[in-house]
């Protein structure tokens, strides 16, 4: 089943940044893909020494896992930054500072991304239980985003509360338990080098494609048809774009 924005929940997405198509796509991509990342690695130890093991074993494994972890996270920003916007028509509360609160907490999810890539190459350098001890000795150590923790909680239940009072994510029931659905990511682990794949978070995962993919589907849908070269190009950037960032 889609959502149909209700009067009140329309927007013009046409006008807007990063625009109908980005936002739907990522709506749509986002939740998908953490979902597979944390699938991928699924059966393994849920805390750094395991996560550090597993890598040792399975590096391709545990490397795909993360990279579509963290590639989830980011692209979650513009699906985020649509459903605030349609919760702004008619509760710009909540939804600047549901919005802003989840941002910053994937902020935070991207720190740590970058921080499990680095121990991850501790194995290869040092051997696994040479990481294993530099990251149990450093794993409390203070970093600025530390305090954007609780915000990769609540934020989501702030913004869910709000497409709640919107109606942003449909009305009646459906929309209703999409709204409960969305306040679910809050239960996914945070930190470096967590498995997050208990059935808490699967559930957490669960909810977020849930209330995201099908608002996605809509947005694609009432987005107008983009242009023939500007698919081109962004299919041709896309390679070069990875290509360049590997050579350099």
């Amino acid at each position: 089943m889609t959502i149909t924005e209700t009067p009140q929940t329309a927007v013009d997405r046409r006008a807007t940044l990063p625009g109908p198509w980005v936002e739907g796509v990522s709506l749509i991509l986002g939740p998908l893909l953490l979902l597979a990342g944390v699938l991928a690695r699924s059966g393994q130890a849920d805390f750094f020494p395991g996560q550090l093991a597993a890598y040792a074993a399975e590096p391709g494994r545990m490397v795909l896992s993360y990279s579509l972890f963290a590639a989830g996270t980011v692209l979650l920003w513009p699906a985020v930054t649509s459903l605030a916007r349609g919760i702004g028509v008619t509760c710009p509360g909540w939804a600047r500072w549901g919005g802003t609160l989840v941002v910053l907490g994937l902020f935070g999810r991207v720190f740590h991304a970058g921080v499990s890539h680095l121990a991850f190459q501790l194995v290869d350098a040092l051997g696994l239980e040479a990481a294993q001890k530099a990251v149990a000795s450093t794993y409390g150590a203070f970093h600025v985003f530390k305090a954007v923790n609780v915000f990769i909680m609540g934020g989501w239940i702030v913004l869910a509360v709000g497409a709640f009072r919107a109606r942003a994510m449909g009305a009646g029931a459906v929309g209703v338990a999409r709204c409960v659905a969305l306040a679910l990511a809050a239960g996914l682990p945070l930190g470096v080098l967590k498995g997050s794949s208990d059935p808490i978070s699967v559930a957490a995962l669960l909810g977020l494609a849930f209330a995201l993919v099908p608002l996605g589907v809509t947005v694609l849908r009432q987005a107008p048809a983009p242009r023939w070269w500007a698919v081109a190009l962004t299919i041709a950037l896309i390679p070069a774009a990875f290509l360049l960032g590997v050579s350099g």
